[in-house]
């Protein structure tokens, strides 16, 4: 009887170590792009216009893609972020790395909304919000294989894309509540006070969120495979040496496997809403933002959704397949999308979006599984966190910029979905390259 009462204690305890694993990683990853979403839907509405402006000689259309590409710039710090972080996560420990990756993008976010302007302190403004981005960029490369791994390092052999999922969702869950603050500020106050003061509320939320998210994963326990590794002191002491010389080949293909989901991924959280509310006369379509905001809002959650199912799809039929699926899915709507969205219709408008976002999930629910899968614990942090850096390079870092400027260029918005069929294509083929991982063992002697 005593047994079997110690034996329902350690599942329980088990249960309950589980359930913070997962509430840490989703709730930590929320916060982190509730920070990186705010930026870029204020690139789309208003900074063009409050730290660009004068830089573009009042050419809208030149600060709005300088404000593009300021998105852009953080992306490329993020192999930095993530070398550091990923080099420290092999060798210090997953959780000390989130906790330090999710205050500083708290702390880069918060001083971006207490930023003063290009009319209050000149060229100071645009400089000191792009040092800001870099550091937002810098946290954010460690972020995600921190994340990824706690909750994948965690899980049940036959779980690893269900738990995998759930840092993942914390990227439509964090494009929600971005959304959501967003719509609440605009449709709060004047247009004239949302310019003036309104934008900076969003960014110095992010204060509020980062104290609910450092207690939280402060309670979740190291990841086992981790532990092992200290108990059985096998860990490299040069884990980057090993990766580029044993790993290389999966690092490129992790980076390639990313940039058609992330691209897309940009474009549902960037570049849509502005080009639907740009005036026709500046190349967009002239929508009303609060539906336009609403529309991204609905989508978000279909993109939870279908996250949540890919992981768990995952599990069944395998990493590969379920990736497969997803990439088959965006090109053969990369078309036909940008044809709805051209009506100018609100409901067809919201269509669109809500059928991509349906998509999106089967190319990213199982990205955390694949991922760890993929290469043995010594060099995982580091290997998939670099691999998920260099792919959102290539994918969204400049994705709402390239697709500005083919719209400039041809005047024909299909042309952005070439583009992302392109993309498709060669993260089909990338993903196809991989051996089917699910089963693989975690441990320290995993690919050994």
């Amino acid at each position: 009887m005593a047994f079997t009462t110690e034996r329902t204690h350690a599942r329980s305890a088990k249960r309950n170590e589980e359930r913070r694993v997962l509430a840490g990683t989703m709730v930590g990853t929320t916060i982190e792009w509730y920070d990186f979403f705010i930026y870029a839907q204020a690139a789309g509405l208003v900074l063009a216009g409050l730290f660009f402006a004068p830089l573009a000689g009042e050419n809208a259309t030149l600060a709005q893609l300088i404000a593009w590409a300021s998105l852009g710039i953080s992306f490329l710090f993020r192999p930095l972020g993530a070398i550091v972080a990923g080099h420290l996560g092999d060798r210090i420990g997953r959780k000390a790395m989130l906790v330090f990756t999710l205050v500083m993008m708290g702390a880069a976010t918060a001083l971006i909304g207490l930023l003063p302007t290009f009319d209050q302190i000149g060229v100071w403004a645009p400089i000191l919000l792009i040092v800001l981005r870099i550091l937002q960029g810098f946290s954010a490369g460690g972020e995600w294989g921190g994340a990824a791994l706690m909750s994948v390092e965690h899980a049940p052999i036959n779980k690893r894309g269900f738990f995998g999922a759930y840092p993942q969702i914390g990227v439509p869950v964090g494009l929600i509540l971005a959304t959501g603050v967003m719509i609440a500020v605009t449709t709060s106050m004047s247009e004239e006070a949302f310019l003036s003061w309104g934008w900076r509320i969003p960014f110095l939320v992010s204060v509020l969120l980062i104290v609910v998210g450092w207690v939280i994963r402060r309670a979740v326990a190291e990841s086992p495979v981790f532990k092992e590794m200290q108990t059985r002191k096998k860990e490299s002491a040069a884990p980057l040496k090993q990766l580029f010389q044993n790993h290389s080949r999966q690092v490129i293909l992790t980076a390639l496997i990313f940039i058609a989901n992330n691209a897309a991924g940009y474009m549902l959280i960037a570049f849509f809403n502005s080009y639907a509310t740009k005036p026709a006369e500046a190349g967009g379509l002239g929508m009303e933002r609060t539906p336009v905001l609403i529309a991204s809002t609905v989508a978000a959650v279909f993109w939870l959704a279908s996250t949540m199912l890919g992981g768990i799809l995952s599990d069944k039929i395998g990493r590969v397949r379920t990736f497969q699926f997803g990439y088959a899915f965006l090109f053969i709507w990369a078309i036909p999308m940008f044809l709805l969205i051209d009506t100018g219709d609100i409901v067809w408008f919201a269509l669109s979006l809500i059928i991509l976002a349906s998509g999106l999930g089967f190319s990213y629910g199982p990205q955390a599984a694949l991922y760890a899968e993929m290469f043995p614990a010594q060099v995982r942090y580091s290997g998939v966190s670099i691999g998920y850096a260099l792919g959102a390079i290539l994918g969204g870092a400049f994705a709402p910029l390239i697709a500005q400027l083919l719209l400039d260029e041809t005047g024909q918005s299909f042309s952005i979905g070439i583009y992302l069929m392109v993309l498709a294509t060669i993260s089909f083929v990338a993903v196809t390259l991989v051996k089917e991982t699910r089963g693989v063992p975690l441990g320290i002697s995993t690919h050994e």
